[in-house]
């Protein structure tokens, strides 16, 4: 098991636990088995962003909060200089790189996300998941096959996509070189 999954995991049960929600319901509110759930919270399954983001809804505490174990602080300004967001390695070799990760009371979460190409994706239909708001996506470079529900959108760079991400949605890499995208995911309008 890699170390960082084992301590990500290690705050999700301690957290869980600390709000005194069953593992039962931690399932059904990330849209996830009650086995795969477990396997998540013990670490031997990696994480997706969207498992993660749910979780931190639930525990009403910010998601960086469960990638570091470090609660954000600066409440003026963030700067994060190219190639210095928080990493994230998640779904299908995707990278994410938080780009506000030391901001505290976030309304959206900014990501620099790298989508890898894989031939293998290109015929099979595109995996999709759900997670409360909404968000917006910028290609900046490549170009990416974007599906909500039934809806499929081929994008290249300089495109846009904003969308109610508690839709059905998923993407994948359509040029060679993959793709890199700005995503940002604000949070419900209930303000949770």
């Amino acid at each position: 098991m890699e170390p960082k999954i084992v301590e990500i995991a290690e705050r999700v049960a301690s957290m869980r636990d600390l709000c005194g929600f069953t593992a039962e319901e931690m399932a059904e509110v990330t849209g996830v088995s009650l086995a795969d759930y477990e396997s998540f919270e013990s670490g031997k399954k990696d994480f997706s962003f969207t498992f993660l983001y749910k979780c931190a809804e639930k525990f009403g505490i910010d998601f960086v909060e469960l990638l570091t174990g470090e609660n954000p602080h600066l409440t003026e300004f963030t700067v994060v200089h190219n190639g210095n967001g928080l990493p994230m390695k998640r779904r299908q070799g995707f990278e994410y790189y938080h780009l506000a990760s030391n901001f505290k009371n976030k309304i959206a979460e900014p990501f620099l996300v790298k989508s890898p190409f894989r031939l293998e994706e290109q015929k099979k239909p595109i995996s999709l998941s759900s997670h409360e708001g909404q968000e917006f996506d910028y290609i900046i470079s490549g170009s990416l096959r974007f599906v909500l529900e039934d809806h499929t959108e081929d994008l290249i760079a300089g495109d846009s996509v904003y969308y109610d991400s508690g839709k059905k949605h998923g993407m994948i890499a359509t040029s060679k070189e993959g793709c890199v995208f700005l995503a940002i995911v604000m949070k419900d309008e209930g303000g949770k």
